[in-house]
C-alpha cells in the first residue's frame, strides 16, 4: 500500500513547494522589473517573496536560475495571450493581427513589469542573454506559424517567413523596451497600431 497524501491547509506538500516557487518567480520579476538585475539579490528575492532561503534552494540551485525562471514565465504569459487572442478573435487577418497587438500593448500597460523583464533586464547576464536569443527564435517560429494560417499562401515560405520573423521579434522587442523607459514617446494606440503594420508587411508576401 502506498502512503496517503497529507496535506495542511487544503494543499498537499507538492503544491505547496509550487506555491512557494510561483511566489519566488513572482518576486525575481517584480525587483527585477523595479531594481535591474544588480537588486536582484538572493536575499532581495526571499524578503520580496516573504520567504526564508531554505525555500529559495528548494525551486533554485543559484540565483541565475530564479533569474531565468523570471524571464520563462514572462515569455510564456506573453505567448499564451497571444495564442489566445489570435484563436478567439474573428474578422480578417489584419483584423485578428491588430486584435493580438492590442492585447499585448494592454498587458504590458497594465503590468509593466513583463515587457521590463521580457525586453530590458532579458540581457542582465550571460545566461539570460543566451535564454533571450534563445526565446527569440522561438518567437519567430510563433510569428512565421501564425503568418502561415493568417494568410495561407500569401505567406512567405517556411525558410524565409522564419527570417522575417526573426526581423519582426528582435525589431518589435528593441521599440517596446524604447516605449517602456520613455526613449519613444508613443501612445499604446500608436504603438500596437506600428506593431501591427510590421507584422503585416512582414508577415505577407508583396
Amino acid at each position: 500500500m502506498s502512503a496517503p497524501v497529507r496535506s495542511y491547509g487544503g494543499k498537499t506538500a507538492e503544491q505547496r513547494t509550487q506555491d512557494r516557487r510561483g511566489r519566488l518567480v513572482d518576486a525575481t520579476i517584480a525587483l527585477l522589473a523595479a531594481h535591474g538585475e544588480a537588486g536582484t539579490t538572493m536575499t532581495a528575492i526571499c524578503a520580496h517573496a516573504g520567504l526564508t532561503e531554505r525555500y529559495f534552494y528548494e525551486s533554485f540551485t543559484h540565483r541565475e536560475d530564479a533569474l531565468l525562471a523570471a524571464l520563462d514565465h514572462v515569455s510564456e504569459q506573453i505567448a499564451a495571450a497571444a495564442r489566445g487572442v489570435i484563436v478567439q478573435t474573428p474578422g480578417s487577418p489584419e483584423e485578428r493581427v491588430r486584435a493580438v497587438m492590442e492585447s499585448f500593448v494592454g498587458l504590458v500597460s497594465h503590468d509593466p513589469a513583463l515587457g521590463l523583464v521580457a525586453v530590458v533586464h532579458s540581457s542582465a547576464t550571460p545566461n539570460l542573454r543566451a535564454r533571450r536569443h534563445e526565446l527569440i527564435a522561438s518567437f519567430a517560429d510563433l510569428i512565421a506559424e501564425e503568418a502561415a494560417v493568417l494568410y495561407g499562401e500569401d505567406a512567405w515560405p517556411a525558410d524565409r517567413a522564419r527570417v522575417q520573423g526573426l526581423v519582426y521579434v528582435a525589431g518589435f522587442a528593441e521599440l517596446v523596451a524604447c516605449w517602456l523607459t520613455g526613449e519613444v514617446d508613443l501612445s499604446a494606440e500608436q504603438l500596437s497600431s506600428t506593431a501591427s503594420d510590421l507584422f503585416i508587411s512582414l508577415s505577407r508576401r508583396p
